[in-house]
């Protein structure tokens, strides 16, 4: 079977790059290696992308499949790990040991969040452990939230907090911040901040099956403690799975890929969409845009306007 475009992902990026490649008459077959949606499943609510005022993270998942399947979309539960280019067809093999061939590939694999490594962590993610204070921040309006790092990440998140929640409380493994000195004076000159250093993560508390607090452990002397939470952001940095397609696209030193604003890469027929690539910003619309930006480029490709 060979197929038009084949999308690396099936998260907003790669279902956008799939809605646009079938309205332009594309064969298209998405590799998905988890589950449908990307990241965005694990948000409690979606509050802002336009035109959804309040909706789940799963059911705005869901619905975003259910229109590319009404299009004809095909999807392999499969997790891609290699592409071989070969005059102008892509072979891309899989860890299941399968192989398909297209014309395109649009790479969309996403990110993953760097975990705590606490027992019960994933579990907790959606009832309490959230990794986006812009995506889920409000739903901690006047309550007490809890921010684990101490990098511009998690400064930038604990600063946006620190305007939505009666209390913010930064954990930090080492003596101090690692982050920008501008951002770090600025959020603890907050009056609702407060910052725990030499401290990590021993264990998570429970009401049911929510997040209700944290029992941390001093580093240096082996004091435990524990504080009451509402909800919990871990911002310790991502991980780009992109190395086994650094032989079609360039990567920069973090592991993302280098492209222009209109997603190609150094391989002609090879394109990237969504928070796999070098950028500023890593949102829900950043990636949608990303991936329908992709997908007409890759039908300008196919159809010989563009490399």
């Amino acid at each position: 079977m060979m197929y038009d475009i084949i999308i690396i992902g099936g998260g907003p990026a790669g279902v956008t790059a799939a809605l646009y490649s079938l309205r332009a008459n594309k064969k298209i077959l998405i590799l998905e290696k988890d589950s449908f949606g990307g990241q965005i499943t694990y948000s409690p609510l979606v509050e802002n992308y336009p035109g959804t005022l309040r909706m789940s993270g799963d059911e705005f998942a869901d619905r975003m499949l259910d229109q590319i399947t009404a299009l004809g979309a095909e999807f392999e539960l499969e997790t891609a790990v290699s592409i071989s280019p070969e005059k102008d067809i892509f072979t891309v093999k899989t860890e299941e040991g399968c192989s398909y061939s297209s014309r395109c590939v649009i790479i969309a694999a996403g990110v993953e969040h760097r975990m705590l490594g606490v027992p019960g962590e994933y579990e907790l993610v959606g009832n309490g452990l959230s990794f986006c204070a812009v995506c889920d921040g409000t739903l901690y309006k006047d309550k007490t939230a809890a921010v684990v790092g101490g990098g511009n990440s998690a400064l930038q998140e604990a600063i946006l907090l620190s305007e939505l929640c009666r209390g913010v409380i930064v954990v930090q493994n080492l003596d101090y911040f690692t982050g920008e000195k501008r951002l770090a004076d600025k959020l603890m000159n907050k009056p609702n901040v407060k910052a725990v250093f030499g401290t990590v993560v021993k264990s998570f508390l429970k009401n049911g099956e929510e997040l209700s607090g944290l029992r941390l452990v001093n580093e240096a002397t082996g004091e435990e403690s524990e504080i009451a939470v509402d909800g919990l952001f871990v911002a310790i940095g991502l991980l780009p799975k992109n190395s086994c397609f650094s032989n079609v696209a360039e990567l920069d030193g973090a592991g993302y890929f280098l492209s222009g604003e209109n997603c190609r890469t150094r391989t002609p027929g090879i394109f990237c969409a969504g928070d796999c690539r070098v950028k500023s910003v890593r949102q829900l619309t950043t990636a949608v845009g990303d991936g329908a930006t992709a997908a007409l480029a890759a039908c300008d490709y196919l159809d010989g306007f563009g490399d």
